[in-house]
């Protein structure tokens, strides 16, 4: 059964559990300054690569509407997008908004983000509530 119980420890650690959506769990990283969702699939395979057509398309389209969201309720009009997975091995994919005057551009955010700021309650429950209306986006 899908549930935030899921979700590695290292990546509860790092992030807000917004949401869902089918069986994809949807998180934002805890640092502000630039926003930056992980979407979590419910499997135990470790490779996007491997995953069914049918999960594929799931996510990226999950991940476009989380980059519409991005571009135009975020103001970010460039997109990072990738799963690395080398610290966690569960398989998540990382979606980065970026404009030009983020803290680290042209940077990647991965060592180069050297400030921390939090997300003020109410602007984590501005943002599943952005999400829930442009992305279906549903509470645990």
């Amino acid at each position: 059964m899908l549930s935030p119980d899921f979700v590695h420890e290292q990546l509860k650690q790092d992030c807000h559990i917004l949401g869902f959506r089918d069986n994809l769990i949807v998180l934002l990283h805890r640092n502000a300054l630039i926003p930056w969702f992980i979407v979590v699939p419910f499997t135990t395979q470790q490779s996007f690569l491997f995953l069914t057509q049918k999960e594929q398309n799931a996510i990226l389209s999950l991940c476009g509407d989380i980059a519409r969201f991005l571009e135009h309720k975020l103001a970010c009009p460039r997109h990072n997008f990738a799963s690395i997975g080398n610290i966690v091995a569960q398989l998540h994919i990382h979606l980065i908004g970026r404009r030009e005057q983020d803290e680290c551009w042209p940077l990647p955010v991965w060592g180069h983000l050297k400030r921390f700021q939090e997300y003020e309650p109410e602007q984590v429950t501005e943002i599943f509530r952005g999400l829930h209306d442009s992305a279906d986006l549903l509470s645990f």
